[in-house]
């Protein structure tokens, strides 16, 4: 007769989490530190939107309702 230990689902999950936990932190940080925003208050509130650009008006065209 065989003995096999059975793992369970939630056993195997928390084995597989803890083993990524020990990758992450062996790994290092993965996130860099912000940088600064180089842009000056009136850069940061002009507008950016052009209704007439390309990509705007192929936006509209490909999502405008049928006719009736």
């Amino acid at each position: 007769m065989k003995t096999e230990k059975k793992v369970g689902r939630r056993d195997f999950i928390r084995a597989l989490g803890a083993g990524a936990g020990v990758a992450v932190t062996v790994s290092g940080p993965l996130v860099e530190e912000a940088a600064a925003d180089s842009e000056s208050n009136d850069e940061k509130r002009k507008a950016r939107y052009k209704a007439d650009s390309a990509d705007v008006q192929a936006y509209y065209r490909v999502n405008r309702y049928p006719a009736k």
